[in-house]
């Protein structure tokens, strides 16, 4: 029986604003100049993801063909692509991921590259169990990159924007765990604040904290990302009109972040990755992080100098490396990107 033809859905204006409605980005392969035109503009295309310092990246880990390295957050398989082609066919690369939604998007479209299972090996699992990704086979290289991929931020139904509503959800895996909207019913108001102030630096987080909370006191209950930005916005109609707009931007960015690391457990698993890391590197083995805030970059830099100075590590990085100015203008979701890396003795 012939299928009925399906329409595209149409969207009011000139260009499309609902997340769906971006048929054009959502599908790149077939509208290749339409998508090349949103990069150079300096934007990301929905449901894609534009990797960051990647020649900083691949200039540090020196991957040779014939290596065997491991890509912790496989995302949009971007810096994954660029290690494989360092590999020339030879060697091997294990990538892993918790989104296992994002992740055999990524395997298809990396197959379709010519990067199969001889060469690849994509696993569903958390880079905190990075001893068992390859029991017994100690990597030349490793790439950690901490952010969420901008696949994740843009789709409302995954509840990670406050600009669009969507369930709040924030889970990087959304087949397992609690979603925020769950967390928040399971706190009080204390634990809400020191939340907000320990995950995000939030300064106004007795306010915040103190605005969701007499949302359940009153009987109701936080669902959707906008209830939240909502709930944020009148906590903080207390400063002057000049200013508002811009902070209530960034408590909401630090509000969502700070419920994402929580509902992902984000601390807990990077530092079991960090303690497990020199045990799966070869001698000489190269290790490069990605960091997004203040709290993983911490993490990352007393680690690698914990290590270093009990011998595990011959070198670490004394600063950071930050993206230049002409790639923060490209992409600017780059601008708060710090990279460490660390050498095994």
């Amino acid at each position: 029986m012939e299928q009925e033809h399906k329409r595209r859905v149409r969207y009011s204006g000139t260009h499309p604003r609902n997340y769906r409605e971006k048929y054009k980005e959502l599908n790149p392969e077939r509208y290749q100049s339409d998508v090349k035109k949103i990069l150079e503009s300096g934007k990301t295309p929905a449901g894609m993801h534009i990797p960051i310092l990647v020649d900083e990246i691949l200039e540090f880990l020196q991957i040779r063909p014939g290596q065997i390295g491991y890509d912790a957050t496989l995302g949009y398989g971007g810096h994954t692509r660029r290690m494989l082609e360092q590999l020339q066919g030879q060697g091997h690369l294990y990538a892993t991921d918790v989104d296992s939604v994002e992740s055999e998007k990524t395997r298809s479209r990396l197959a379709a590259l010519g990067y199969g299972p001889e060469i690849l090996t994509i696993r569903h699992m958390n880079f905190a169990d990075v001893d068992q990704v390859a029991p017994g086979v100690p990597f030349d290289f490793v790439l950690a990159d901490l952010g969420v991929s901008s696949m994740q931020i843009d789709n409302p139904e995954r509840g990670f924007t406050f600009k669009y509503d969507g369930p709040l959800d924030l889970r990087l895996d959304p087949a397992s765990g609690v979603t925020a909207a769950q967390r928040l019913r399971e706190l009080d108001e204390e634990e809400l604040e020191a939340l907000l102030v320990e995950n995000a630096d939030e300064p106004y987080a007795d306010r915040i904290a103190r605005a969701v909370m007499q949302v359940y006191r009153r009987g109701g209950s936080v669902e959707t990302t906008r209830q939240l930005a909502s709930l944020i916005e009148g906590a903080l109609s207390f400063l002057p009109a000049g200013e508002r707009k811009e902070a209530v931007k960034k408590s909401c960015q630090r509000t969502f972040q700070a419920l994402r690391i929580d509902v992902n457990s984000e601390f807990e698993v990077l530092y079991a990755f960090l303690e497990k890391l020199p045990g799966v590197l070869k001698p000489g083995g190269r290790a490069a992080i990605l960091t997004f805030h203040s709290g993983e970059d911490r993490l990352v830099k007393k680690a690698f100098r914990q290590y270093q100075r009990e011998g595990l590590y011959q070198e670490v990085s004394e600063d950071v490396i930050r993206p230049s100015a002409q790639e923060c203008h490209r992409n600017p979701r780059a601008r708060s990107t710090k990279l460490r890396w660390a050498i095994r003795a």
